[in-house]
């Protein structure tokens, strides 16, 4: 050992990709996330969206923009499905929606 100290977050700090968690606080991470979301609408969606890429080509989204490493995660963090991109769960999540 040379001396210097060994630290955990120096090794998550050099990772490549920021995405938000379940508890919809971010984190860094070593691989890109799947499902990109617009963080002032709640709504998340695959990173091919046309809706989203419409967008971000204005550069009205860019700032409010987070990234999911899947699914699981954007739902949990209370996104809901875009009804571009996820037109089906979309419709599954508007029918268990109250009214």
């Amino acid at each position: 050992m040379d001396g210097r100290r060994v630290d955990d977050t120096a090794a998550v700090a050099s990772a490549g990709y920021t995405l938000t968690g379940g508890d919809g606080r971010p984190y860094r991470s070593a691989v890109p996330g799947r499902f990109g979301g617009y963080r002032r609408g709640r709504i998340y969606g695959r990173l091919d969206c046309p809706s989203a890429l419409r967008h971000i080509a204005r550069r009205s989204y860019v700032r409010h923009r987070v990234f999911f490493a899947d699914e699981a995660t954007a739902v949990a963090a209370g996104y809901r499905p875009c009804a571009v991109c996820l037109p089906q769960r979309h419709r599954v999540w508007r029918k268990a929606e109250p009214s």
